[in-house]
């Protein structure tokens, strides 16, 4: 399992100059991958960050977890995804969701038909991507279209998928799965079987699941999975993650925290690879400086093992 960081808690600061500056860290500290989130009415642009941070760091793996899909038609977000690749030094990686009805409806856009609107979706973007043509007619997106530089290394697509309809999406046409608020038991017996089968029938790679969970190392994880959940309530009002909670279990964000001592953390870590997470995205939830640079130091090391 590859081991990266996410860079939400710097999103609502939106200072690429931030973003710069700890993904220089993270490169300098030997992670995998640095991942930035887009909110669809939040006003920053994760392709723009990360194309200035591409150009501080070499080798890392660069990507949007994730970039709406409602907001942004598929031509103009592979444009800009072929664009930022060009620009970048590292491989980019390009994660995509079809978000939330609440906050779709902030745009007065509705998502009356989410999988036929991600069928269409990738049927436009991965082409364009891959091969720099397509010409499709789709029931809600068509696009005929040829791009002046097909990207010399094409960036992968993941994409948001919860419900099996979704993952089956994911699995048949991109290279995974990007997660966020799903536990282990859910990934194992849910998520993992499900995109593998569907990668499997479409003659694919096996797939790839990132996992972005909160992680703090503390001598406090009642209090600290406390802040979690209530950073996060706002999850536990969307019916799509209620369903991963109940699958997992769980009644509250902070339950799925990776949480606890040195120890405790690294075997919860060890749970996910196992579980069949192939790349951990770590969201460093530690409010005082000692959870940090334990947390810090604890991430460090696992990597390292890598």
């Amino acid at each position: 399992m590859r081991i990266g960081l996410n860079a939400t808690a710097l999103v609502a600061k939106a200072s690429v100059e931030a973003f710069v500056e700890h993904a220089r860290t993270a490169a300098a500290d030997g992670f995998d991958s640095y991942w930035v989130a887009e909110h669809p009415t939040g006003g920053l642009d994760a392709l723009t960050v990360l194309t200035v941070v591409g150009q501080s760091v070499d080798t890392m793996e660069l990507g949007t977890a994730v970039i709406p899909t409602y907001p942004r038609h598929p031509m103009v977000l592979a444009g800009q995804a072929v664009t930022a690749q060009s620009a970048m030094r590292g491989p980019l990686t390009l994660g995509i969701g079809l978000s939330h009805q609440p906050m779709l409806a902030e745009l007065g856009m509705q998502d009356d038909k989410p999988i036929r609107h991600l069928r269409d979706y990738l049927s436009i973007l991965v082409p364009l991507i891959e091969e720099g043509r397509v010409d499709y007619q789709g029931e809600s997106l068509s696009c005929r279209a040829t791009t002046f530089r097909p990207a010399e290394r094409p960036p992968q697509i993941l994409v948001a998928a919860l419900g099996p309809q979704a993952l089956r999406v994911a699995g048949g046409r991109t290279s995974g799965t990007s997660l966020a608020w799903v536990g282990p038991k859910t990934i194992r017996d849910h998520i993992v079987p499900t995109i593998r089968e569907a990668a499997a029938d479409a003659g694919r790679d096996e797939p790839r699941v990132l996992a972005t969970l909160p992680i703090c190392v503390t001598d406090d994880p009642a209090g600290i999975r406390s802040r979690i959940t209530a950073n996060a309530a706002m999850y536990t009002q969307l019916p799509s993650y209620q369903a991963m909670f109940e699958r997992e279990g769980v009644i509250e964000p902070g339950e799925l925290g990776v949480v606890g001592s040195e120890a405790a953390v690294e075997d919860m870590l060890a749970g996910l690879a196992q579980a069949g997470v192939t790349d951990f995205s770590a969201s460093e939830f530690t409010p005082s400086p000692d959870e940090r640079d334990r947390t810090r130091a604890l991430l460090k090391k696992v990597a390292a093992k890598i």
